[in-house]
């Protein structure tokens, strides 16, 4: 189910297409997505935008959140940057929930280049609403 629902919203997010996300991995409570740092990702240092990391560790929590088929939206969110991000990166950004009770979730996203090294953390909390990703029959 977690494939399914994965598919299913990939194929309606543009902003992932558009800047090259790819799912990678996908289970329940999971997801990794993997993005390569394009020259129009690039900050006035040279170094990939703040912005362009937020929005891959952002993308993996969502997918992780709504991997049960339960439509899930971001309550509230923080990131620690902690290496720069540089031109032709491999950005990998892996979201594993931590606590799921009721209608909240907590994810801890690991944003990382291609060799391993650490480039941000991000924390996301998640909020249930109604409806499934794939409607059941």
């Amino acid at each position: 189910m977690a494939e399914a629902a994965a598919a299913a919203m990939y194929a309606r997010d543009t902003a992932s297409q558009g800047l090259g996300m790819t799912i990678a991995a996908i289970a329940p409570g999971f997801a990794r997505l993997t993005m390569t740092v394009r020259d129009d990702m690039l900050n006035g240092h040279g170094s990939c935008h703040g912005g362009f990391i937020f929005a891959l560790a952002d993308s993996a929590f969502a997918f992780a959140c709504n991997s049960h088929n339960l439509v899930t939206v971001g309550a509230g969110c923080s990131i620690d940057y902690l290496a720069p991000g540089r031109l032709h990166d491999v950005l990998s950004a892996t979201a594993v929930e931590q606590a799921l009770a009721g209608k909240s979730g907590v994810y801890d996203v690991k944003i990382s280049n291609q060799d391993g090294r650490t480039i941000a953390l991000f924390r996301g909390k998640s909020h249930r609403v109604s409806g499934e990703v794939v409607p059941q029959i």
